[in-house]
């Protein structure tokens, strides 16, 4: 098949096409029945989550939320805005840089590098931030986006 004739990967798929630079963004305040729900579903019960006494001798002064609770607010980025419905992570790599405590505000936001147009894969710049604008979490993510709408 030659390049004139490659298949659009991104037929069927509901947002359609992302551009290189588009950008999206997410907010919502952390609570404490995030730190019981995320430990519910994965068994992550460290006591940096728990033991008010002990966290906040810690380096982080306070209770923190797991990192999978931080992340998070990016799986929702992805499946609901940017690329949108359908998609799902197929590489990721995150630097976890500051911790999140539990009652702060943060704000996830993805940032397209990269689409190919043969598949319907995106390559996405990420972050998450606290209210204060500092970078909580930082790196890259590859997103997979299943065509959902009938072609």
């Amino acid at each position: 098949m030659t390049a004139h004739m490659m298949k659009d990967g991104w037929i069927g798929v509901v947002n359609g096409r992302p551009q290189v630079g588009a950008s999206a963004e997410r907010s919502r305040r952390t609570r404490a029945q995030d730190i019981d729900a995320f430990a519910e579903m994965t068994g992550d019960r460290n006591p940096l989550h728990y033991d008010k006494r002990l966290a906040e001798a810690s380096v982080f002064g306070r209770l923190i939320v797991q990192g999978g609770v931080t992340s998070g607010i990016l799986n929702a980025v992805v499946a609901e805005d940017l690329p949108g419905p359908g998609s799902v992570f197929l590489e990721v790599s995150w630097k976890f840089v500051k911790a999140v405590g539990v009652g702060e505000l943060i704000t996830g936001r993805v940032e397209v590098t990269e689409v190919r147009s043969d598949k319907p894969i995106t390559k996405l710049e990420t972050s998450v931030r606290n209210e204060a604008s500092e970078v909580c979490l930082t790196g890259t993510a590859t997103v997979f986006t299943v065509p959902l709408a009938k072609s």
